[in-house]
């Protein structure tokens, strides 16, 4: 399965040392054992078509090898759970797609 995260930060965290802080923690999450595989990243400079969204500032898409691996990762995995505690007051929007 997938899991596709968008975020939208808050405005006072749009500074160089912030967002260097942020990215590090995107890049924890990536480290967790139960993540198959992954990558994050910023909104492309793709045209502006009505279809299209690049409001968000980061996006990070985990594959995980089973549901059960997901729901590790949710339910008590230490490296989401740190990512949680430490930027969550950071973002204003958070969007999550799950793909099957």
């Amino acid at each position: 399965m997938e899991h596709h995260v968008y975020f939208w930060l808050k405005e006072d965290r749009q500074n160089d040392n912030d967002l260097a802080l942020f990215e590090k923690g995107i890049e924890a999450l990536l480290l967790s054992p139960n993540v198959a595989s992954g990558h994050w990243g910023k909104p492309a400079a793709t045209a502006e078509r009505t279809v299209t969204d690049h409001s968000f500032d980061y996006a990070i898409s985990l594959k995980f090898d089973s549901m059960e691996s997901h729901n590790a990762y949710q339910e008590g995995d230490s490296i989401h759970d740190e990512f949680i505690s430490g930027f969550k007051e950071w973002w204003s929007k958070v969007l999550v797609m799950d793909l099957a």
